[in-house]
């Protein structure tokens, strides 16, 4: 049984948002309630429209942001106990803009290099041998060390990107959008490698992204969020094959088409988002369901179903089919 990286139980994170001047402040809950197993090896993708909560997760596993309620375990241990040199080692984000996420008036070797002198390491030999096998490791070449940020390619640039995070060998990678910023001819590139890496170094990816056909192509299991709660989860052969929810139907059917005949998909969910800061009551995805119940209006429960998929919708639950019937 493959080693449980990542556990997060009843995780929940609130902002509080000004309302104006002598309004106070109101409460906006960007995390609600989520529970999420990563184990050793997979690929976890997080998907979801924009404002559903993905980033704000990865936040609060990568440590960058503390949770309201709930807890979040790191390899066994509780990120709240994790010192921050450990916890770094463990995990570790590679970000979405190559461009702004990389310092332009450091060489390439000082910025790969850098989480190791933050880890103590002082000696400047060691650290260029195991910058540049890392280099090597993402496909730089050796002549790469002493450029600039603004000397290289996007993909290149991403490739540096990938060899900072991965220069002290953390156990955990978290990729924001990781290829949304580069040609769709070097897309391809930094997923097969992200791939390689994965299976070379034994490596445990979070994936956040609106691109389907990328996690398609790299995911092992997908988690669907939608107004901060995780509404389906399901290894990815699965969820593509046979969506559950209809908020995840809606997402697989979203996807442009090169056919031109086929024009713009019609997902049947409104140009309007609800607000998250008045979300509506019981399933949040009620008011643009096209499959939408009386009983709607109360909270579903998170079911278990067969193949460790989890959907959290009235239509796969069975109290809730009978009393409709």
């Amino acid at each position: 049984m493959s080693a449980v990286m990542i556990n997060a139980k009843n995780v929940t994170r609130n902002f509080s948002i000004s309302r104006g001047m002598f309004r106070g402040k109101q409460i906006l809950r960007a995390v609600s309630g989520v529970d999420l197993t990563v184990k050793k090896g997979e690929v976890l993708a997080l998907v979801g429209e924009s404002g559903c909560g993905k980033t704000t997760l990865a936040k609060i596993i990568l440590g960058l942001l503390p949770q309201t309620t709930g807890s979040v375990d790191l390899c066994g241990q509780s990120i709240m106990d994790l010192p921050r040199l450990e916890l770094a080692r463990t995990i570790q984000p590679i970000f979405q803009d190559p461009y702004s996420s990389l310092n332009p008036r450091k060489t390439i070797g000082s910025i790969i290099g850098l989480p190791m002198r933050v880890q103590g390491v002082e000696n400047s030999a060691t650290i260029r041998r195991k910058v540049q096998k890392t280099m090597d490791l993402v496909g730089l070449a050796a002549r790469h060390y002493n450029a600039y940020p603004n000397q290289l390619s996007g993909g290149q640039r991403q490739r540096v990107a990938i060899a900072r995070a991965l220069v002290n060998r953390p156990q955990i990678v978290v990729c924001d959008e990781p290829t949304s910023a580069l040609d769709v001819s070097v897309q391809s590139q930094i997923l097969n490698l992200l791939s390689d890496l994965r299976k070379e170094l034994n490596l445990t990816y979070i994936i956040i992204s609106h691109n389907l056909a990328v996690v398609e192509h790299i995911a092992t299991r997908v988690a669907v969020m939608y107004l901060g709660r995780l509404v389906e989860e399901a290894k990815t052969s699965i969820l593509f094959n046979n969506p559950h929810h209809p908020y995840t139907r809606a997402l697989l059917e979203s996807v442009l088409t090169p056919e031109p005949d086929l024009g713009i998909p019609n997902t049947q969910l409104g140009a309007s988002y609800p607000n998250p800061i008045d979300p509506p009551s019981g399933c949040a995805f009620h008011p643009r369901c096209a499959q939408v119940m009386p009983h709607c209006a109360m909270t579903p429960p998170l079911s278990n179903n067969v193949n460790g998929r989890f959907v959290e919708c009235h239509i796969y639950n069975d109290d809730s089919a009978e009393n409709a019937d």
